[in-house]
């Protein structure tokens, strides 16, 4: 059997797929007709600048935003038109810009709320040994209240919790935020981790930190005030003068 992982994106199916997708906050428009595409195993990152619409996407794909027009596939199935509870039942499970954790629940209460649509007992067991796997440091801390912890601690429990529900596509928004260098680099080698896993878990990610998205990214696509202006490999990306000029803090060409 073909391992559809391994397959490039022109061999693969697309699990997630937006077609021309326009979002709204009131009258103002967030999102101009956003068309993308994650395959199968995937690390797809979006990168832009603040209010470039990163953070909308994520959230029009979950079902918080509903898109005014577009449509949103996963597994070629329509999810545009659910619920967010619905799109979590579907194989989708985001980890928000800044956390949203429960303070005062305890990190297995937290860990417990992300399962909290499953009723297979067994396999939620595995999948929190799953999680204290990846984050050793939630074991240690599995009584305490998840407000009285450190900022990249939370994290950990957000992204734990996001697993929990057991998805086919994850969506991480902002996981280095606030984090010191160490533990951003923590961060980003427990996402390919994830990715890597023999659960292998599609993501998609939306990161401020363009370089250290786009080094552990399959594809890429560039944000600009609610429009995609530029796609291509992580590595090709990071190749790019533009990118390199306006992302990453390089002067490109400057003797």
């Amino acid at each position: 059997m073909t391992d559809s992982a391994k397959l490039t994106p022109n061999e693969a199916h697309p699990t997630l797929v937006l077609e021309q997708v326009q979002s709204f906050y009131g009258n103002i428009q967030a999102l101009k007709g956003i068309s993308l595409k994650v395959y199968p195993g995937e690390i797809v990152t979006l990168i832009g600048s603040n209010g470039a619409g990163k953070t909308t996407t994520l959230k029009t794909i979950s079902g918080i935003v509903r898109p005014r027009f577009g449509q949103i596939f996963l597994n070629d199935v329509r999810i545009d038109q659910n619920s967010p509870e619905q799109i979590v039942k579907l194989g989708i499970s985001h980890s928000p810009e800044g956390r949203k954790i429960f303070p005062r629940m305890t990190v297995l209460e937290n860990l417990e709320m992300g399962a909290y649509l499953r009723n297979d007992k067994p396999e939620i067991q595995s999948d929190l040994e799953r999680v204290y796997q990846l984050f050793p440091r939630l074991r240690e801390r599995i009584r305490q209240k998840a407000g009285t912890m450190s900022g990249g601690e939370q994290q950990m429990l957000a992204i734990g919790r996001a697993l929990m529900a057991r998805p086919t596509v994850l969506l991480l928004d902002e996981p280095s935020m606030g984090l010191s260098p160490v533990l951003v680099e923590q961060i980003f080698d427990i996402i390919v981790d994830i990715n890597n896993n023999k659960k292998g878990t599609t993501i998609l990610l939306v990161e401020q930190n363009a370089l250290a998205a786009l080094q552990i990214a399959h594809r890429a696509y560039v944000l600009q005030t609610g429009s995609i202006v530029l796609e291509g490999s992580g590595s090709a990306l990071l190749e790019d003068e533009s990118v390199r000029r306006t992302y990453l803090g390089e002067s490109v060409g400057v003797e």
